[in-house]
């Protein structure tokens, strides 16, 4: 393995662990059941595979180039960060005094199918990501060696930062799940999902009203 492929594996890891709205809809999803967090993740881990491709065939430039349009995925991948927000809020205030269970669905409420809601929760939490495609854009060149043939090169490149979240998100759900009976106590549970609430809130409102990311 070259310098360059392991030195982007450490950056790679870091970015696909570092806490945010992707670490928070997992982890409040497997509160509700491991199915739910696992679809969650799997969903996310989509999310990112549709970034990469994007990166990789150039279209990203395209969404960077474009204000507009750039501007228009910021307010909706906002927007819907705002409303996972918002809904765990009302749900953490008006929760009763039982944990959540495996039928719980993500908002709250009970839910048919609740790991088709999870998965994609977590697919439109990372797909309308804002910052992904520049992220994407400015770090895949970067680990392109000179004189490689860039396709090859950066699919997989593409491809070992969606094993990535195909590893942490998965392990960060059994985690979860395996200190499920304390953080599923009432008063753990109530706590968690208003601050994943709050995290939320404050993501979504950050994209909303903060400046274009150019």
């Amino acid at each position: 393995m070259d310098a360059q492929l392991t030195a982007f594996i450490g950056v790679a890891a870091a970015m696909v662990a570092l806490p945010g709205a992707d670490f928070t809809v997992v982890v409040r999803n497997a509160l509700a059941s491991r199915a739910a967090g696992v679809a969650t993740a799997l969903g996310v881990a989509g999310g990112l595979l549709v970034h990469t491709a994007l990166a990789v065939a150039g279209l990203a430039a395209v969404l960077v180039a474009v204000p507009v349009l750039f501007r228009t995925v910021q307010l909706l991948g906002g927007a819907y960060v705002l409303y996972l927000g918002i809904s765990a809020l009302y749900a953490a205030r008006h929760r009763t005094g039982r944990a959540p269970g495996p039928g719980d669905g993500a908002d709250g409420g009970r839910a048919v199918d609740g790991t088709g809601r999870a998965l994609r929760q977590g697919f439109l939490t990372n797909a309308l990501n804002p910052k992904a495609p520049v992220l994407f854009l400015s770090l895949l060149p970067q680990f392109v060696p000179a004189g490689a043939a860039p396709l090859p090169r950066t699919l997989l490149l593409a491809a070992i930062v969606v094993l990535l979240a195909l590893i942490w998100f998965p392990a960060v759900v059994l985690l979860v799940d395996r200190l499920g009976r304390w953080l599923r106590r009432p008063r753990t549970a109530r706590a968690i999902e208003g601050g994943s609430g709050a995290a939320l809130t404050v993501l979504g409102l950050v994209l909303v009203t903060g400046p274009l990311l150019h």
